[in-house]
């Protein structure tokens, strides 16, 4: 990308009224069959036209294919039983029913690798493709066939792998790992983690991406942030694995948020996707709101691989809110584009 400051989203976008229920995580979709897989192409297409009418420069599938960034890929999973169900501890933060890994993890098909193969036949642009890292996966599980978080996670890290590979051949030009549970095992992420995650990546040639957030705008996350005092410096334990890793685009939340800036410094070297964007909450922000973050990340990361992003998914919020938060961002990315170009030129 050659474009100075390029804008991108963190994940997924408002999906359509009548694709499924607005505002909502895990809403069912309102069709079946045919109709289903249609009406998902045509929100593939919907997406995208938001994206650029916002002014977006990598743009992405915004998740509407997919009814939750972690279970629809294990749905595409063998080994998984979805009607066998157990309460898990998500994120040691709210309980929630998940599928049970009932014997040994398999991905017999490629998963979404026919939906970046539809997108890329759509655009030129590049495209940036979410998937969820191997942490983040086993979180969202009941594990009684392995009983190893470790074990779980390096199987899934080689799934990925190949879906990766398959992403990467359909014409995907960054691919993002989510890795939300790196905010809170940091003793897993230093541990094997982070290896896992090098597992998943390798053999990739494109961009490839780690997403660590404080989660979506939902009440058990704001309600978590809200015990975290002042300054939230959680990123600090694990930015030095990031660092030393081969991720080339770390993707963080700092708009709203309690994170130092100048955390950022130790990922010196690395591409920085900030999140200038709250999704937290339904109001928009200004595009000066927006530049006053930039302005202040570029204190800590060099303007050439600094990119404008939002905090997180947009899911939870309508597709008028997300659609005026895109067009803030992208705006706010051009007020310090040209206050970099005017120093340049002074």
């Amino acid at each position: 990308m050659t474009k100075l400051l390029p804008t991108s989203t963190a994940g997924s976008l408002p999906k359509p009224s009548w694709l499924a229920e607005p505002e909502k995580l895990w809403s069912p979709w309102k069709l079946e069959g045919e109709e289903l897989a249609l009406a998902k192409q045509d929100a593939l297409r919907v997406t995208l036209g938001e994206q650029f009418g916002a002014g977006i420069d990598i743009v992405s599938d915004g998740e509407q294919t997919r009814q939750h960034f972690v279970t629809t890929f294990i749905e595409g999973l063998e080994g998984v039983d979805f009607e066998k169900r157990e309460t898990v501890r998500i994120r040691d933060r709210y309980d929630a029913s998940v599928p049970t890994v009932v014997s040994a993890v398999s991905r017999p098909r490629p998963v979404f690798v026919e939906d970046a193969r539809f997108l890329r036949a759509q655009t030129d642009a590049p495209i940036k493709w979410a998937l969820p890292g191997p942490m983040t996966m086993i979180d969202t599980l009941y594990d009684a066939h392995y009983r190893s978080r470790e074990k779980l996670a390096w199987e899934f890290a080689t799934l990925l792998n190949e879906e990766a590979r398959e992403l990467e051949a359909a014409g995907v030009d960054i691919i993002q790992f989510d890795e939300p549970a790196f905010n809170v095992f940091f003793n897993e992420v230093n541990d094997w983690g982070m290896a896992t995650l090098e597992r998943a990546m390798e053999g990739l040639e494109c961009q490839k991406a780690v997403h660590v957030c404080y989660g979506y705008g939902i009440k058990a996350n704001t309600d978590w942030k809200a015990t975290l005092g002042s300054e939230w410096r959680q990123y600090e334990m694990i930015f030095p694995a990031i660092q030393q890793s081969g991720v080339d685009l770390v993707s963080l939340e700092c708009q709203n948020s309690h994170v130092p800036m100048d955390l950022i410094e130790m990922l010196r070297g690395k591409k920085v996707m900030v999140g200038a964007i709250d999704v937290a909450n339904t109001q928009v922000e200004t595009p000066e709101e927006v530049a006053s973050t930039l302005r202040k990340a570029l204190e800590f990361v060099d303007a050439d691989k600094l990119y404008p992003c939002t905090n997180c998914g947009m899911t939870p919020l309508s597709r008028q809110v997300a659609r005026g938060k895109l067009e803030a961002l992208s705006a706010g990315a051009e007020i310090v584009r040209q206050e970099l170009s005017t120093s340049a030129a002074a």
